[in-house]
Order: C-alpha cells, then structure tokens, then sequence
C-alpha cells in the first residue's frame, strides 16, 4: 500500500510540473531560492573560487538538468560501445542511487544493487566496462583510474551538476516531456534553466514529438529488444508475441508511462503498475495480480534476486546514436576541448 501511494504522489507531482498552475505558483518562492542557491553554487566555479579537478583523462558527463529518468542509462551503455568502436577504452562512473558505504568501490555483473545502485549493476552487465560508484565522482574517477590504467575515457553516468568534476564534453538528456513548465524545482522539474550551456542535446522523443530548436541536438532512439524471462535468460520472445496474453506492465523508474507507451506501441494492451523510483522489490509486489505475464524494465530486473515469480519477463532497451553525435563526441575527446 504504502509503495502505491508513493507512486500516485510522484505521479501527482510530475503531472503538476507540466503545468504553469496553482501547485507550480505556490512553489515559485521556493524556486527563487533554490535557483539563487544553485547560481551562487555554479558562480563559485565560473569565477575560479572553487577548483575544477582534472582526473587527467576526458571526461564525458551523461545527464539531465530535469528531476526523473530520460533515458541516461541507456544512453550510457551506447556510448561506452560506440567509443570502443572509436579506438577508445572506456570506463564508468556513477553515483550509485541508494549505494551503502562512502568510499569508491568498483562494481561488477554481480554486485548487489542494494549496495552500490541498480544502474551501475546494469550498465555493467550490459557493456563489462570497468564501472566504480561514490558519491565523490572526482575520488571515484580516480579509483577507477588507478585500477585500471588502459582506460583512457572516463563517461559519468549523470553528474551534470558535479561541477567539481572537470569535464571534456556533456550531453544533456531530455524525454518527450523536455523541461516540463520551465520552472526550476521544487515549482517544476528543473535543475538548473534549459539555458545551461553543454556540447549537445538528446531527446528521447517516442511520441514524434518536433525536436526543439536547440544547438546540436539529437533525437535519441530507444527501441526494446527480444524479452527474456528472468529464471532461464535463454528463454527469448519477440515483445510483439506478447499481444493478445494477460500481461501487466511493472515499472519503478523515473518515468514508467514511458515503458507502458513502448509496450503500446508493440501492439500489447497491458495492465500497468507504476512503482516509486528505484523501487527496492524486497518482496514480491505482484503476489495478488492475475497476469499470465508480467514484464519489467533491465532496471528493475537487476534487483529480482531475493524471491521468484516464474510469470516475470525482462523487456531489454537498446539505444542508438546518431552518427553525428559520436563524431562530435569523438572530435572533442581527441582534441580535449573544453566543454
């Protein structure tokens, strides 16, 4: 019960950031603090106050200066792949949401999720890079540089507003639902204004939405691969096979309407069960749902390790690049362009 009212709140508060109404204007004195903390923060870096630390390889820094998931993860585990295509040896960063223990610690396929996030476990199954979670991404970067001293590009895994963290690129993630009303939080989603400077902008547009006129900006392609069920990972199906069956969609990430509309868009009409973020799935959730199956994100997957349920399958998400965004990347990481 309680896990449902979490998600209706969150629900509730990411719909009201899509509006300019009596929520986001009662909000908007809050707002003001928070964006004048937030530049006073940015401004100590910009005039020199504060060091920016070189970790003394690029830097290429994933993230959104929006509150929620846009697609970051998989955006991650495509870019690791496409700059070993480059010639490069990449390794990962992150802040690991929900890890225990302060200190830098490296992550691998079977890391608990509990202890060092669920992304990061994810990110490394999916591409075997070297990955290292802290909450200090300069300390974490250079543990995983003196453990691994063949990688020559670090990519962070969001830290957009780790400003200490030097940085040679950064791309900025957005959904189709891009900076929402335009206000900063707690009155709308906004980090930082969708005027902060980077190198280029990904929108993950699965609605056909316009991209908005933007500097370098890209639309980013996510598309769902063959499903695999969780007890016999060599168990696969087409996601389409799926229509016409008793399916309900569970999803506890930052934006679940966005997996149950992948799912739409394959022909499924499934029930659907939106979980809070980063939902821990320390018990079996579904125990009461009448489903023949019942399909969850890799995220979420990482963490179905402490009970079974033989209905559950795994709907795997594959990003792709456009062309022109890697060799942007590419260029500035060769010649260590500021970003």
């Amino acid at each position: 019960m309680a896990d449902r009212i979490q998600a209706r709140a969150e629900a509730y508060v990411t719909q009201q950031w899509q509006r300019k109404g009596a929520f986001a204007w009662a909000m908007t004195p809050l707002a003001c603090l928070f964006g004048t903390l937030a530049a006073l923060r940015r401004a100590t870096f910009a005039l020199g106050w504060r060091e920016r630390v070189d970790v003394g390889v690029p830097v290429v820094v994933v993230g959104n200066v929006t509150v929620g998931g846009t697609g970051k993860t998989p955006t991650v585990i495509a870019l690791v792949e496409a700059l070993r295509t480059a010639g490069f040896t990449p390794g990962v960063i992150s802040r690991g949401y929900g890890s225990s223990g302060t200190q830098p610690r490296p992550v691998t396929s079977v890391s608990s999720p509990g202890q060092v996030g669920d992304e990061p476990v994810l990110i490394a199954r999916r591409t075997s890079a070297p990955v290292w979670v802290a909450r200090d991404r300069v300390a974490c970067a250079k543990a995983l540089r003196a453990a691994h001293d063949d990688v020559d590009v670090i990519v962070s895994d969001d830290g957009l507003q780790h400003y200490r963290l030097a940085r040679t690129v950064e791309l900025v993630v957005f959904d189709q639902r891009l900076g929402g009303n335009g206000f900063l939080l707690p009155a709308g989603p906004l980090r930082e204004p969708l005027s902060r400077r980077r190198d280029a902008t990904l929108v993950n547009n699965p609605f056909d939405r316009a991209l908005p006129p933007w500097p370098n900006t890209f639309a980013l392609s996510l598309a769902p691969g063959d499903v695999w069920h969780l007890d016999d990972p060599s168990r696969r199906r087409p996601l389409a096979q799926f229509a016409g069956e008793r399916v309900l969609a569970a999803a506890g990430i930052g934006a679940p309407e966005r997996f149950f509309a992948t799912l739409r868009a394959a022909g499924l009409a499934p029930a659907t069960r939106a979980l809070p973020d980063h939902y821990a799935f320390h018990d079996n959730p579904f125990v009461d749902e009448s489903a023949d199956a019942i399909l969850v994100t890799e995220k979420d997957a990482v963490k179905l390790n402490a009970w079974r349920d033989a209905r559950i399958w795994v709907v795997p998400v594959e990003a792709t690049l456009p062309a022109r965004l890697i060799a942007l990347v590419v260029e500035k990481l060769r010649g260590r362009s500021p970003a």
